[in-house]
């Protein structure tokens, strides 16, 4: 389960969750490697919903997709998580979020607090009873910090009767290291 990259750790983690048919959503598509592995899960009846505010963010997923033959599994909408349930209407088995910038992008664009946090009370509103969301927060840009906080604070007033919330960090790598989550939703 252990990876340098907290990325594969997380899909890791996931797999025994998502099954062919499942309808997923990954609110942050970045590069694309998590849309094409939540899409790589869901099988060809599944479906991936794919969230990102910046055009880079959607083609290079999109051709990740094309490149991985799974475009036709996956929704991408350039629009923010916080507006997914303009476009989601069914049920959720899995959501990734993975906080942030766009790697090798412009690092003044960054997910916020406020829109996070606003598309995760979203997210659990369309999770079913057993889903699961994974949430990787860094903290080591501007603005990472407060982010952290926000989505710590929210995570930690969920109802421990309605959610299971684990969350993870190396402890011996620098403080600015990655931090996890995985929130379950109980049945």
């Amino acid at each position: 389960m252990f990876d340098k990259k907290i990325t594969k750790t997380v899909h890791e983690f996931l797999k025994e969750f998502i099954h062919q048919g499942d309808s997923v959503v990954d609110a942050t598509v970045g590069n694309g490697l998590d849309t094409v592995f939540l899409a790589s899960q869901v099988g060809n009846h599944g479906k991936v919903y794919g969230f990102d505010i910046q055009e880079t963010a959607i083609q290079m997923t999109y051709e990740q997709l094309c490149n991985n033959k799974l475009q036709d599994r996956v929704i991408l909408i350039k629009d923010s998580h916080a507006h997914l349930n303009n476009y989601v209407k069914e049920p959720i088995q899995c959501s990734m979020f993975n906080l942030g910038y766009l790697p090798k992008g412009d690092k003044q664009i960054i997910t916020k607090p406020k829109t996070t946090v606003a598309a995760l009370e979203l997210m659990f509103q369309l999770v079913c009873d057993g889903g699961i969301v994974s949430i990787v927060v860094y903290d080591g840009h501007d603005g990472g910090e407060t982010e952290k906080e926000a989505v710590t604070e929210y995570l930690a007033s969920l109802h421990p009767k309605e959610y299971d919330v684990l969350g993870m960090h190396y402890i011996n790598r620098n403080n600015k290291a990655p931090k996890l989550f995985f929130v379950k939703k109980l049945a």
